[in-house]
C-alpha cells in the first residue's frame, strides 16, 4: 500500500455511496423498528421474553432463506451482464418492504414484511460485496472497503437523526408515535433508494449525469461468458464449487471462522435495542446510545483502513474478534443505563474494522471471475442476518428466563471464530493478505 494520501476514484466513490444508503436501513432495523414491533407485540399480548425470541426467530428465518438463495443468485450473477439487474431487483424488494412495514397494524404481518425486506437487503449485499473486485484493485481493497463502512456509519446518521427527532417529537407536531415511525420508515427507504438510483432521475433535472451513484457507473469486469441455459449452468457451477471447496483450505477455514465470529457481531448489532428493551431500559437512552455507536464507528473504520497499510488483515481481524469476545462478556453483566453507554462506545470501536477487513480479505483470496458465487457463500455466513447467534440468544433467553445469559453466550462464538481464523491463515499454500 502506498504511503501518500489515499484518494478514491469516482467509481470507488459510487460503490461506497451504496453503503451510505443501505446502512440507514441497518440502523433503522437496529433501533426504531424493534420499538415498532415491541408496540405491536405488547398490543398482541406477547411477553418481553417472547418478544425478544420472536424477533430473533424472524432474523434466523431471513438467514436460512438467504442461505438458500444467495449462492444460487450469486453464481447466476457471475454471468456477463447479470449482476446489475439482479442487484437492482433485490434493492427494490428491500426498499418496498421498508415502506410496507409502516403499514402493518399487528405483529405477525409486520414480521412477515420485515422478513421480505431483510431478504431483499441481504440479497443486494451479495452482489454489492462481489462488486468490490470490479470497482478497485487488490492493493486498494482494504482501504476502499473500510471507507465504505466508515461513510456508511456516519452517513446513516443523517436520516436517522431526522427520524429520531420525528418519533421523539411526534406529539408536538400532532402525530401518534406509530404514525411517526411509519413516516420514518418511508424516509429511510427514500434515502436508501436515492443514494443508489438517483442517477436515474438527476439527469432529467440537471440535463446531465452526475459522477455518482452506483447504478449508472458500475460495469461488470470479472465474469463468465453467457452460455445456453444460464440458470441451469449456475447450478452446475455452484455444485462444482461446493464439491471442491475443501480443496481450497484457506477459503474453507475462513468461511467457517467468518460464520462464527460475524454471526456474533451481527447479533449484537441487530438485537441491541431489543435486548435493552427486554431488560426494561429506557428507550430514548437506548436510541441515543446506538447513535453514539454509529458516530464512534466512523473514525474507527477509517483508522482500521489506515492500519491495513501497515499490517495485514490476517493480523488485524483477530484483534477485532478478541475485542468482541470481551464485549459479549461485558454485556452478560449489563443491568443499568450507564453500562449501555459504555457498551455503545465499545461496540462502535470494532465493527467497521472486522466487517470491512473480512470483506476485502475474502475478495483477495477467491477467484475474481467467481466473485458473485463466492460472495453468495460469504453472505450465508454473515451480513444478511445472524442465524446461529440469534438462535443462541433466543433459545438461551427462553430456557433461562434471562436475556443476559443469551447475549453472554455469544462469547463462545467469538472464541471459536478466533481459532478457526488462525487455522485459515496457517493452512498450506495460504495467500498472505
Amino acid at each position: 500500500m502506498q504511503s501518500e494520501k489515499f484518494k478514491v476514484t469516482p467509481l470507488e466513490r459510487s460503490w461506497i455511496l451504496y453503503d451510505v444508503g443501505n446502512s440507514a436501513f441497518v440502523l433503522m432495523i437496529a433501533t426504531l423498528v424493534p420499538i415498532f414491533f415491541n408496540a405491536l407485540a405488547e398490543a398482541g399480548g406477547l411477553s418481553p421474553v417472547n418478544y425478544l425470541a420472536y424477533w430473533g426467530y424472524a432474523s434466523s428465518v431471513v438467514t436460512v432463506i438467504t442461505a438458500v438463495l444467495g449462492p444460487i443468485l450469486g453464481t447466476l450473477a457471475d454471468t456477463r451482464g447479470f449482476k446489475k439487474p439482479i442487484f437492482m431487483l433485490c434493492l427494490f424488494v428491500g426498499v418496498a418492504g421498508c415502506c410496507a412495514m409502516g403499514l402493518a397494524t399487528t405483529w405477525l404481518p409486520f414480521l412477515i414484511i420485515f422478513i421480505l425486506a431483510k431478504i431483499g437487503f441481504s440479497g443486494s449485499l451479495v452482489f454489492y460485496d462481489s462488486m468490490l473486485g470490479d470497482v478497485t484493485t487488490p492493493e486498494r481493497m482494504d482501504v476502499v472497503s473500510s471507507q465504505g463502512y466508515a461513510w456508511g456509519y456516519i452517513g446513516s446518521c443523517v436520516p436517522f437523526v431526522v427520524c429520531l427527532a420525528l418519533v421523539l417529537g411526534s406529539g408536538a407536531i400532532g402525530l401518534s408515535q406509530m404514525t411517526a415511525l411509519s413516516v420514518a420508515l418511508l424516509i429511510t427507504a427514500v434515502w436508501w433508494l436515492g443514494t443508489t438510483a438517483a442517477s436515474l432521475l438527476i439527469p432529467v433535472v440537471w440535463g446531465r449525469a452526475p459522477p455518482l451513484p452506483l447504478l449508472r457507473n458500475y460495469k461488470q469486469i470479472n465474469y463468465v461468458e453467457v452460455e445456453q441455459h444460464a440458470i441451469q449452468q449456475s447450478f452446475v457451477r455452484i455444485g462444482h464449487t461446493l464439491k471442491h471447496l475443501r480443496e481450497d483450505k484457506q477459503v474453507f477455514w475462513f468461511l467457517l471462522a467468518f460464520f462464527c465470529y460475524i454471526d456474533g457481531v451481527y447479533t449484537i448489532i441487530d438485537m441491541a435495542t431489543a435486548y435493552g428493551t427486554a431488560l426494561g431500559l429506557e428507550t430514548t437512552g437506548l436510541l441515543l446510545a446506538l447513535l453514539v455507536t454509529q458516530i464512534v464507528a466512523f473514525p474507527s473504520a477509517l483508522i482500521f483502513g489506515r492500519l491495513s497499510a501497515k499490517y495485514p488483515s490476517s493480523q488485524l481481524i483477530p484483534v477485532c474478534i478478541a475485542a468482541y469476545t470481551g464485549i459479549a462478556v461485558f454485556a452478560f453483566f449489563l443491568t443499568s443505563q450507564w453500562q449501555v453507554w459504555v457498551l455503545a462506545v465499545l461496540v462502535g470501536l470494532f465493527p467497521g474494522g472486522v466487517q470491512a477487513l473480512s470483506r476485502s480479505h475474502f475478495a483477495k483470496i477467491i477467484p475474481a471471475e467467481k466473485s458473485g458465487e463466492y460472495f453468495g457463500l460469504f453472505d450465508i455466513c454473515g451480513k444478511g442476518a445472524s442465524f446461529l447467534g440469534t438462535m443462541i440468544v433466543s433459545v438461551g433467553s427462553q430456557l433461562t428466563g434471562s436475556a443476559n445469559v443469551g447475549i453472554g453466550m455469544l462469547a463462545l462464538l467469538f472464541a471459536v471464530g478466533f481459532v478457526l481464523f488462525r487455522v485459515s491463515c496457517r493452512t498450506e499454500g495460504a495467500k498472505q493478505v
